[in-house]
Formats: C-alpha cells, structure tokens, sequence
C-alpha cells in the first residue's frame, strides 16, 4: 500500500488501537476521530449520537475505517446497555458515511467494522457470507449496523463490511476475560463445550482489515474468522496446554445464564463460520491455528 490518509472510528478500542499501530509503524497518516476537542493535527471531532462530524478534517482522506461501538460484552445486557450498543454503531455509521457521501472527493474505500453475530446460533452448520441473518439482538444489530453505510455505497464508493469473529487478545475482548482465568486455574469449558467459537488472532485481524483496504475486489460482507473454527471445549483445552494450567472447572450453563442474563445466549450458542471470500481473495494467516493465535497474544 502506498503512503495513504486513513481514517478511523474507535481508534482506541482494541482492535482499533493495533491498526492505528500498524499503520502508523508503516507510515500512513492516521485521523483518529475523537469526541472530545482535538488535541493535534491528527485528530477529528466527532459526536455520532448528535449526528456531527468535523468533514473538514475527513477531506483528502484515502480510506475510512468504522471500528466504533460499544462493547458487546462489557456489561450486562439491559434494555438500556442494549440501545448504547445499537446507538454507537448504527447512529455512528450514519453520522460517518453521511458526511463522507457529501465529501467533494470520497474516498476509495469505506471499511465499516460488523460482527459474526450477523449469523445468530448456526450450529453444527458451516456457514460463508452467502448465510442469511438469524435471530435474536445481535442478528438484528448487525443487519441495522451494515444498513446504515447504505449513504456512501450509494456514492459510489466501496464499502467493506468485516463480519469479525472473536479476537484473541490479551487486552480485551472475550479472551481478555479468559487469559487471567486459565493463568489462575480456573478455566473450564463454558456449558456443555460442544458450542463452536469463531476466533481470529489480533494480527491475523489487523492484517485483514488493511488487506480489505487494499484488495479493490472485496466489497461487501467478508468474515474475518481463522479458518478452521473449534469447539469450545477444543479451546479450553489448548488455552490449558499453551499456558500450562489445568481447565477442570466448567461452566454450568444455568450458571452463565443467571451470571450474564440475556448475554448468556450468545456465549452458549454455536458460530462454526468461515472465511471464505478473505481466503479466495488470497489472504494468508500468521497465525490460523489456536495455539499459535493464543501464544501470539
């Protein structure tokens, strides 16, 4: 990619934050839009609920990069942490790609992050883009979360939607919760364990996004998931091997049921999703295997 102006939404979230590394690192310049008063350059202001953005500060860009929301695990899901996390995504993603349809010269691409939620509990079933939504809140999120870039792909410009799996990181996400459970000894299979977990390796995240950027023939849904999805209870056991921990303590899902409420239905239920339209367009993983993406973290 040669020397590009990228901006991004959600720069300091935790996927968000390692692109902006790797981007920065390989000499793009980076706009990060921010919801305070800008403190650089560098900075844009934004306030998605509001409905505003600074477009000045999004002219001459190359690329925008739509990462924000809240996050879909940090808190139980009441009826009000639920609007914030539709609120932040869908009103977000109309505020950015209203104002970068209007912009004198858009931009190549709009990258505008979406989820594996998109796909509700799909079992033992292997599923691509092709799959219709489910059902449910995260289902319903998603199909909202993608309707609302509809301004700028009407404009014209590519518009990328990354259905991303579970991230395995050591900072945050759901796999920011497990590491210091497995560490402690207290790590087990979540229900029954026979639920399949979609993960992708921070890296391998990173490093799909900007291929999405770059690669002119990806538009669309492309899921952003390692190849070969595993069972929870697969998981379990390689996050005991990899960090030397015993895994003896499963989760009872009454247990997780009366601990995350309506969350619960999502830990327990089965994505065994693939990335079928990355892997076509040539990408290749650095770390597609689970041991190499939880040692990679």
């Amino acid at each position: 990619m040669e020397r590009s102006r990228i901006v991004v939404a959600g720069a300091s979230g935790l996927i968000g934050s390692a692109l902006v590394r790797s981007l920065t690192a390989d000499g793009h310049e980076v706009v990060r839009l921010v919801r305070r008063a800008p403190r650089g350059r560098d900075e844009v202001r934004w306030d998605p609920e509001r409905g505003s953005v600074d477009a000045a500060g999004l002219i001459g860009c190359d690329a925008v990069v739509n990462l924000a929301g809240a996050g879909i695990g940090d808190r139980r899901w009441t009826p009000e942490y639920k609007r914030l996390i539709r609120d932040s995504r869908v009103l977000g993603t109309a505020t950015l790609a209203e104002a970068v349809a209007a912009l004198p010269r858009p931009p190549r691409v709009f990258v505008n992050g979406s989820a594996i939620g998109f796909y509700g509990d799909t079992g033992d079933r292997v599923v691509d883009e092709s799959a219709p939504p489910g059902d449910g809140f995260l289902p319903r999120l998603c199909v909202e979360w993608e309707e609302a870039a509809a301004p700028v792909r009407e404009a014209g410009v590519r518009t990328v939607f990354p259905r991303t799996g579970l991230v395995v990181a050591r900072g945050g996400g759901a796999w920011g919760r497990l590491f210091p459970l497995f560490r402690a000894g207290l790590g087990g299979r979540l229900g029954d364990g026979r639920q399949y977990w979609s993960y992708i390796a921070l890296h391998d995240e990173v490093a799909a996004i900007r291929h999405l950027i770059d690669d002119e023939s990806l538009s669309g849904p492309v899921n952003l998931t390692a190849p070969q999805p595993l069972t929870n209870r697969e998981i379990t056991e390689a996050m005991a091997r990899v960090l030397h921990r015993p895994a003896l303590l499963p989760v009872p899902a009454p247990v997780l049921r009366a601990a995350l409420g309506e969350l619960a239905g999502d830990v327990l239920g089965s994505q065994r999703v693939v990335p079928r339209r990355l892997s076509e367009s040539g990408f290749r993983f650095a770390f597609a295997g689970i041991d190499e993406a939880i040692r990679a973290a």
